[in-house]
Order: structure tokens, then C-alpha cells, then sequence
């Protein structure tokens, strides 16, 4: 709550804000999405590609982006935040895996239930084979679909070892595969703690704080990947050495 403390009146003209734009999505979720009988994926990654450019202005986010986003295939990337569902979703359109606690969260619950994120239930070894499933047909109509493999967010001093389990769709399909890193950065703040969400914090106080900050800088760096597939756990180490290397890449003066 600190955010609000400090900066009261920023925080609560965000949070105004941030209540426009939803009722703004939920009325563009009625006229785009809730009503069509064919292509409503396709509908509900368009709808989150434009809310989600709206939603980063909310949160104070600049976005740096260096390397080629992909527009098709399967996405693998780091975790640090909530705050990455939107800033991945304002660059393309795209479908989300994530966990199943994340339905359960204020606000972003909603959002990601709306734009048809798949929700996995991390307890229960037989549902990976239906999420797996699930991607496999997404990734055959050329959706891109994102994963967080370390499967929890982090506080961004390394990446965590990627689990294999999400990687079968991959290893089974010739879609293309690309690695994505993101970074954070405050200028007056620590990411690891009002950044990051992790170890035991609660979402409306570390929504309320992150909304308390002037700017957030954001760095995302893509690369597509074309290594072998055969061994999914194989794969799962060299996706994880792949985003690592990424950490030790500059990003080009002049990236977007």
C-alpha cells in the first residue's frame, strides 16, 4: 500500500482510469466477441491485443522491444509479473497459458478469462494432457500461443529451469518456435518487490503500489529458435539456455 501513501493522487486516478478501460473492454468484449458463432478465438486475441495496448498506458508501462515478434507458433517466455500478460498482449495478438489461480485474481481474472487464456491446474498431472491438447489444435490454426515454463513468476535475478511439460505441443508439430526475455526497470523503486509478483504477496496491495509508480520501463527481447525437437526435455534446456543468452544481449539502439 505504499504506492497509495505516496502518490494518492496518481494511484487513484489510475484506478479511475483503470475502471474506464474495463468498462470500455467489456462493452468491446459485447460488439466483437460475445456473440459471434464462428472465429471466436481469433476475436478474443484481437480483443485482448487492443485492451491490452490500453491497459499498459494505465499501468505507466514503456515498452522497448528488440528482435522479431512472432505472429504465429508457440511463445516461450520468462515470468516475473501479471504486468506481462499485458505487455505481451499489446505487441501481438496472441492466447495465454497460465495458471488457475490466476482466474481467481480481481481484474486481471476477468481480463484473461474473457480473451480465452487456457488455464491449467498445476495439481493435477492428467490435466496437462487436456491443456496440451488444447494448444496443440490452437498452434494447428496458427495462433501463437504463450507459455511461462518456469511455471511461477520469479523476482528476475535469473530465470528458473523450464518445465517440459507444456513443450510436448512443440515437440510434436513443426510451428514455429521463438524464446521471448523480459526485464524491468524503476527509477526510483526495486522490481524484485513492487514489480514482480512472487513469493507471498497479495494482488490488491501490489496492484495498488504498482499503480503508485511514475514509469516502468520495460525491455522484451525476441528470437525465434530452430533447434532440434525430438527430446522434450532436451528442448526444455535449450529454451532455457536460449532465454539466458538473451539476458546477455544488448538491446539495439533504437528498438521500438
Amino acid at each position: 500500500m505504499s504506492g497509495l501513501r505516496r502518490h494518492p493522487l496518481r494511484v487513484i486516478g489510475r484506478l479511475l482510469w483503470l475502471a474506464g478501460e474495463l468498462s470500455v473492454a467489456a462493452l468491446n468484449y459485447l460488439r466483437v466477441v460475445a456473440f459471434r458463432a464462428n472465429g471466436v478465438t481469433a476475436a478474443r486475441a484481437a480483443w485482448l491485443h487492443q485492451t491490452a495496448r490500453r491497459m499498459v498506458l494505465v499501468l505507466g508501462v514503456e515498452c522497448r522491444v528488440a528482435g522479431p515478434v512472432p505472429e504465429r507458433g508457440l511463445l516461450v517466455c520468462n515470468h516475473l509479473s501479471y504486468v506481462d500478460i499485458p505487455l505481451l498482449g499489446a505487441l501481438t495478438p496472441a492466447v495465454f497459458v497460465a495458471k488457475r489461480e490466476v482466474k481467481s485474481w480481481p481484474v486481471f481474472g476477468w481480463f484473461a478469462s474473457r480473451a480465452g487464456t487456457v488455464f491449467i491446474d498445476r495439481e493435477r498431472r492428467s490435466h496437462v494432457g487436456a491443456v496440451s491438447a488444447a494448444m496443440a489444435a490452437l498452434l494447428g490454426q496458427n495462433f501463437l500461443v504463450v507459455v511461462f515454463p518456469e511455471g511461477t513468476s520469479s523476482g528476475g535475478q535469473t530465470v528458473l529451469p523450464f518445465k517440459s511439460a507444456l513443450l510436448e505441443p512443440a515437440a510434436n508439430q513443426t510451428c514455429p518456435l521463438s524464446v521471448a526475455l523480459i526485464q524491468y526497470e524503476l527509477a526510483d523503486g526495486d522490481v524484485a518487490e513492487e514489480i514482480c509478483y512472487w513469493k507471498d504477496m497479495t494482488f490488491a496491495p501490489h496492484l495498488l503500489n504498482l499503480l503508485g509508480q511514475r514509469a516502468i520501463r520495460a525491455t522484451v527481447r525476441f528470437a525465434p529458435w530452430h533447434g532440434d525437437r525430438a527430446d522434450r526435455k532436451e528442448l526444455a534446456r535449450q529454451l532455457h539456455a536460449e532465454v539466458m543468452r538473451l539476458r546477455e544481449t544488448p538491446v539495439p539502439v533504437g528498438s521500438s
